[in-house]
């Protein structure tokens, strides 16, 4: 089978020390392959794209030796074949409109947590949805946004980095939503759409995303795509606060007068040791043969 990674940056501002280890990871994973490197632009988010930061994240990939093959894809530009994903599920009545507004899915958590007696996890800050309208809308109620219809049962997988995983996506997340309320597309539906579309079969991206990883396999398989091998790294974290490095955490952006050490402290996170090399060619020509002992496989 040929390798097909990729790197999928948001254009929210420009890259910092923990989204170049996801792209260094990716990056040699690939190479260490034998396979192709793309570089898709997830900016469906309006709201959090920043003008011109698409450009500045791509000048940075190449300052730092990390380049890709073949053409750009931005999100931004794929709303037909979201569309079309869309509404091959509605034909298959796989998906429902939604009318709940944010207050009403937490007070139905609240009933749902009575109704189990215990407690419920929030997974990445959102709350399982309690299927309100999953039977139809309530009386004179507009769909708001569409979700899933998930079927039962426990996804398992393995990931390359951190083993043996399993989540019962109904149970932990519920129906989830393809098409947000603002009318933009779900991150969800669009990274499945996309890597399909690209024929990724490897995803090696931050520790953050894991918890995707089940409700994307399970939109794979119902959109008749074979869901991609995957790989979660570890995340880089602020060692004043303890937060994850983001964007939105005002992660500084890389100093790119010093690629080496950018490459360098990047490569420290992913657990290897110190590289001598004078230029990032040759960093990331022995980061790869590194790599290939310990992951290729």
């Amino acid at each position: 089978m040929t390798y097909i990674g990729r790197f999928a940056p948001s254009p929210s501002g420009p890259l910092h020390a923990g989204s170049l280890v996801a792209a260094l990871a990716s990056y040699v994973d690939a190479r260490a392959h034998g396979g192709t490197w793309l570089l898709r632009i997830e900016d469906i988010d309006a709201p959090r794209t920043v003008p011109g930061a698409d450009r500045v994240i791509m000048r940075q990939l190449r300052s730092l030796g990390l380049q890709w093959d073949g053409e750009v894809i931005w999100q931004s530009q794929r709303d037909a074949a979201y569309r079309h994903a869309l509404d091959d599920l509605t034909a298959r009545g796989l998906v429902y409109g939604c009318a709940c507004t944010r207050r009403e899915i937490m007070e139905s958590h609240a009933a749902l947590e009575r109704a189990r007696g215990a407690p419920l996890a929030l997974l990445d800050g959102e709350r399982p949805y309690a299927g309100t309208c999953r039977d139809g809308l309530p009386p004179g109620r507009l769909a708001r946004a569409w979700r899933l219809r998930v079927p039962p049962g426990e996804e398992t997988f393995a990931d390359r980095w951190l083993g043996p995983q399993r989540q019962d996506v109904a149970h932990a997340v519920g129906d989830f939503v393809l098409k947000r309320a603002d009318g933009m597309w779900a991150y969800q539906l669009a990274v499945v759409v996309d890597d399909a579309a690209q024929g990724v079969t490897d995803v090696v991206r931050g520790a953050d995303l894991l918890s995707s990883t089940a409700r994307q396999r399970v939109l794979a398989r119902m959109l008749g795509a074979h869901p991609p091998r995957v790989m979660h790294v570890p995340l880089v974290l602020d060692p004043a606060t303890g937060l994850k490095l983001s964007k939105q955490n005002h992660a500084p952006a890389l100093d790119l007068t010093r690629p080496l050490e950018a490459l360098a402290l990047a490569w420290r996170a992913l657990g290897f040791g110190p590289i001598a090399a004078d230029r990032p060619a040759s960093f990331l020509a022995e980061a790869t043969r590194q790599w290939a002992r310990r992951y290729k496989g």
